[in-house]
């Protein structure tokens, strides 16, 4: 049986479940991830074989395909928030891990274009951490 997954956006009007497995998850650090995550890398989940339903707020849905490249962006228009994007003809389904309210099931594979990762995101592991925002 596969796998189900849920996810929605931040201002919760939309609600989506993934049937089936994910094959791969990866960090990518291209100019266009950045920018539309506003931080140093996007982190995805791929499938050639998992099917989306949205359950509500399909209407809140937009993308947006990036001139003469194969990077699109699906987000809440209330709120825009990343969501899920069938590409590729529908062939591809591109996942934002962080829009799935259940656990991501399985962990990065690779860091990609790396060569343009952002001039701050290098030797980060030595930072304080803390378990929320500092006083």
């Amino acid at each position: 049986m596969p796998d189900k997954h849920s996810g929605s956006c931040l201002c919760g009007q939309v609600r989506f479940e993934i049937e089936g497995d994910f094959e791969s998850f990866f960090l990518c650090h291209c100019e266009y991830c950045r920018k539309d995550t506003g931080s140093a890398h996007a982190a995805n989940l791929f499938s050639t074989t998992a099917s989306l339903t949205w359950l509500s707020g399909r209407d809140q849905v937009r993308e947006f395909n990036v001139p003469s490249t194969r990077h699109a962006k699906c987000f809440c228009s209330t709120c825009g928030a990343a969501l899920p994007c069938q590409q590729a003809g529908g062939a591809l389904l591109v996942v934002p891990a962080g829009s799935l309210d259940s656990e991501v099931p399985i962990r990065p594979n690779a860091h990609l274009f790396v060569s343009s990762r952002a001039s701050w995101d290098h030797d980060l592991q030595g930072l304080p951490s803390f378990d929320r925002l500092p006083s």
